[in-house]
């Protein structure tokens, strides 16, 4: 995959990448190497999925702030990127807060109990910066993976499919107001799914059941759109689609995938396109107000 080059800003110290499932942290850390970085990998245990063979890396409970402070500290890091999905919410139990961040247990035990996911987000961030490093987005190190506006490959939206993306829109920015997920699939005008804890490809395999079971129309195809969450902080869990993403919506019998432009990732890009392109379904980059792509 070509991977653009994007100068980070000046640093004298490390940066880390807390690496959870998937490719994503993968590309970023090779990413940050071809700017001449040297990245220390702190990948989450019953987590991250990727070997870590050929970098600096240590493995850290995901509620274990005191290790990973220590070693913020040891290896002299003072940037940290969030990168790759995190399946598990961690219990009270796995909190293991520093002396900076004793204080903040108390509403730390209350997010994990009744905050949404952007919420715990928000939370993590703001313990890994009482540990004295700042966090950045992966969109920061990597910038060609974001989506841009317009249709990727060689396939595009009809006019059917525009109106599934209008409610797709709707549906994507009112559930992310509460903060509870960035995606939902409409078909023929009307929304069949929203996205929830069980992720993107779940919810496209519960579509591809409902479509079985009859549930929805076999003449319609539908659309899944994807949009950042309206109070999102970017820095982390920017929405995020996959060549995985486009085989659920292929077998959902959907017609394509819209992500908001400019605040979306595209991972694997050539293979995703490909795959695209071999299934029939389009992959449009949108603005998040709904405004039509530009050709």
């Amino acid at each position: 995959m070509a991977v653009a080059i994007h100068r980070l800003p000046q640093s004298k110290g490390r940066l880390a990448i807390i690496a959870g499932a998937g490719t994503l942290p993968h590309h970023v850390a090779e990413a940050a190497r071809l700017q001449g970085e040297d990245p220390f990998i702190i990948a989450l245990s019953r987590e991250a999925d990727t070997d870590w063979t050929g970098f600096d890396h240590a493995v850290c409970a995901i509620g274990d702030f005191a290790a990973i402070s220590r070693t913020f500290e040891t290896e002299g890091i003072d940037r940290v990127v969030l990168s790759g999905a995190v399946r598990r919410r961690p219990e009270w139990r796995d909190i293991r807060p520093t002396l900076k961040t004793l204080a903040k247990v108390p509403r730390v035990f209350r997010t994990l109990i009744s905050g949404g996911d952007d919420a715990v987000l928000r939370m993590v961030i703001e313990l890994i910066e009482a540990s004295g490093a700042h966090v950045i987005g992966a969109h920061e190190v990597v910038p060609g993976l974001l989506a841009d506006t317009g249709p990727l490959g060689a396939h595009a939206p009809t006019d059917e499919d525009r109106r599934d993306i209008e409610a797709g829109i709707a549906a994507a920015n009112a559930l992310g107001a509460l903060d509870v997920g960035q995606g939902a699939v409409a078909v023929g005008g009307r929304v069949v799914a929203l996205e929830g804890a069980e992720g993107t490809d779940a919810m496209l395999a519960r579509v591809a059941d409902l479509r079985k079971d009859g549930r929805i129309s076999i003449r319609r195809r539908g659309v899944l759109v994807k949009l950042c969450k309206p109070q999102q902080d970017e820095r982390a869990d920017l929405p995020s689609i996959g060549p995985s993403t486009v085989a659920g919506a292929h077998a959902a019998g959907l017609a394509g995938i819209a992500v908001e432009a400019g605040r979306a990732l595209v991972l694997e890009r050539a293979r995703l396109v490909q795959e695209a392109d071999r299934s029939g379904l389009f992959i449009l980059g949108i603005e998040r107000d709904g405004r039509r792509d530009r050709r």
